[in-house]
């Protein structure tokens, strides 16, 4: 099989975000599976593109954490005539003719992949070529519903409300059109309508990584570490209520340090918290502290940041939401706690036990293997599901045919 694999981004040698990934794990996934992948997508300005045959969309700028207030506003009155969310919007950049001429030079593909939402909202050619996987990553109207809710300005309620809209009807027509809908968490399928239907299957989640020993003598730099990146609205939510609500129950002994970027200047926090920005080395960063603080507070899906953590067998003290898809046994040194006190009071308990050598990093062996053979059972499933429909004929790069029929 051969497929086009549509995202916002075309992948990079060194991946940046949760999003990239996750996807670059997918993608891999596919391919351990006997799919042949053409990466379509932009690139960060700068970025180099990928080797092998891939669609190169052209550089694009479309991240708010390195955008001027001048730049956010055009976003924002762009999606407001072309009635799309912001985040489509900003990838609607050509016609879908121009796309579709643009994807001729793959040649003939079997299915399109579609990793996301953003991409077949701004171009709704993407799923009028071939048979469609759709990957729901999160449920995004869910999130925009949240964000609303915790928008601190009437302007950004009202704009997080009609994303929610959009995103609502967007959604449906992709599960509609889909040949196969792959979620990340059980919950997914049922809040996007799909709870029963033969087309909808979970994906596990693996990082892809290559584990590091688990012997590692290192003095830790500091003792709990965070790590996100901040300027997605659902991060945000989390952070701020951790330095809010949780922090001031933290003794002030214990060291707080956070990577990853805000848009714009991180909050305000007490000295015993340090913002290291954007770090070259997420996993470093991590291995450097003596336990995880993971406090999502919403959202849908999975966190990227707790499948990275317990891959790597970390010390971590994580709230309900941030074990979502994750299973009922947790490893003998993660906690949970929802409650600000409680959260800091875990965080506390942890730390001194570290510290004391009670509590150390474990081998995340076992459970990185079962996420990955959960990812590949998966995929194969969805597959077997569009063999039928992939097998009625083939994409030849300027209409979708099945059975041999112009459709």
């Amino acid at each position: 099989m051969r497929a086009l694999f549509v995202s916002s981004w075309l992948p990079e040698a060194q991946t940046a975000t949760g999003f990239e990934i996750a996807n670059r794990a997918i993608a891999r996934g596919f391919e351990d599976c006997g799919v042949e992948l053409v990466p379509v997508g932009f690139r960060r300005p700068g970025a180099e593109p990928p080797e092998g045959l891939h669609v190169d969309l052209g550089p694009l700028a479309i991240e708010n954490s390195s955008a001027s207030r001048s730049q956010k506003v055009a976003w924002v009155l762009r999606a407001l005539r072309q009635g799309l969310t912001v985040s489509s919007a900003k990838l609607r950049v050509m016609s879908d003719a121009a796309l579709r001429h643009r994807l001729e030079a793959a040649g003939p593909v079997d299915a399109v992949i579609l990793s996301s939402v953003q991409m077949p909202i701004a171009y709704r050619v993407l799923t009028q070529l071939a048979p469609t996987i759709f990957i729901a990553h999160n449920v995004e109207h869910l999130t925009a519903r949240e964000n609303a809710a915790h928008a601190r300005s009437p302007v950004a309620r009202r704009l997080y409300a009609r994303e929610a809209r959009l995103l609502e009807r967007g959604e449906t027509r992709l599960c509609r059109e889909a040949a196969v809908v792959h979620t990340l968490a059980h919950d997914d399928a049922r809040r996007l309508g799909l709870e029963g239907d033969p087309r909808s299957v979970t994906l596990s989640l693996a990082t892809g990584r290559e584990r590091r020993s688990a012997e590692d003598n290192r003095e830790p730099a500091f003792d709990v570490a965070m790590i996100g990146t901040w300027s997605w609205a659902p991060n945000r939510v989390g952070i701020d209520w951790f330095l809010e609500t949780v922090v001031p129950h933290l003794p002030a002994d214990i060291t707080v340090e956070i990577a990853g970027v805000f848009d714009g200047p991180p909050p305000a926090a007490p000295k015993q918290v340090r913002f290291r920005g954007r770090v070259p080395d997420a996993t470093d960063f991590v291995r450097s502290g003596r336990v995880v603080a993971i406090a999502t507070r919403g959202g849908t899906g999975v966190q990227l940041k707790t499948i990275e953590t317990l891959e790597e067998g970390m010390p971590a003290v994580a709230t309900p939401a941030a074990l979502r898809g994750i299973g009922a046994v947790l490893p003998a040194n993660v906690r949970m706690a929802d409650d600000p006190a409680a959260f800091a009071h875990a965080l506390a308990s942890l730390v001194a036990a570290v510290r004391a050598g009670e509590v150390s990093r474990l081998d995340g062996g076992a459970f990185a293997r079962r996420q990955r053979e959960g990812l590949l059972a998966g995929l194969a499933a969805g597959l077997s599901r569009l063999a039928p429909e992939a097998g009625a004929g083939e994409w030849d790069g300027r209409e979708r045919r099945r059975g041999g029929v112009a459709a």
